[in-house]
């Protein structure tokens, strides 16, 4: 850990605050997704964060599953992973999603999630929250930004603080993309580069950061 990061935790400290909680809910089917949020939460951690990593449940039929081995593999892989539950919203001061575009929306696992969410949004108990949203496409252009908005349009439903990564850090120039952290798979071929992965892991910085500046300016 930098000293940096560790004057960053004394300080929250002395002014009597607690570490920022950052839950990371994804949908991941072949492991592109997952990638990038396993280097998410590490950042945050990094950055002071309590952080819980949560896949949501897996929809899709097994037929459709076992048709494509990468998919069986990432299922094997990940299976000792907790499954996101409403319990990670209410526990987190931010929130981020993470999705593989389908058609330029978010993946039906994620929004299945996300529509079974009504109880929290009726009282209100996601308000005031910071969130962010990353993804992952098959080609270029295939919908990046806006699978990402679509997204976003929940946060302003749920009353939620939108901290977009924007060019504020030099690794967004080489990403190019300041709606959030998105990678272009190549059908599942390619991982993540290091490009992306610092650009996810800026954006899980940044969104921890601008949560402890609003936890300490609502203690003041």
């Amino acid at each position: 850990m930098s000293d940096k990061h560790k004057d960053l935790i004394a300080t929250d400290k002395k002014s009597g605050g607690k570490a920022p909680r950052v839950t990371i809910i994804y949908y991941s089917s072949t492991g592109t997704v997952h990638d990038m949020a396993v280097e998410a939460a590490k950042a945050a951690e990094e950055e002071g964060a309590k952080v819980r990593l949560r896949p949501v449940a897996e929809t899709a039929p097994a037929e459709a599953i076992k048709s494509n081995p990468q998919w069986t593999e990432h299922r094997k892989a990940t299976r000792h992973l907790i499954e996101a539950s409403h319990e990670d919203l209410l526990w987190a001061d931010a929130v981020m999603l993470g999705s593989p575009t389908r058609f330029g929306l978010p993946a039906s696992q994620l929004k299945s999630f996300i529509d079974s969410t009504g109880p929290l949004w009726a009282q209100g108990a996601l308000v005031n929250k910071c969130a962010t949203t990353f993804t992952s496409s098959a080609t270029r252009h295939g919908g990046q930004e806006s699978t990402i908005l679509a997204i976003n349009n929940v946060f302003y439903h749920w009353g939620m603080i939108i901290v977009p990564p924007g060019y504020a850090d030099p690794i967004q120039f080489a990403a190019g993309n300041p709606y959030g952290a998105s990678h272009t798979s190549q059908n599942a071929t390619v991982p993540p580069t290091e490009t992306e992965l610092d650009s996810v892991g800026f954006q899980s910085r940044r969104l921890v950061q601008i949560t402890r500046m609003l936890k300490r300016g609502d203690r003041s």
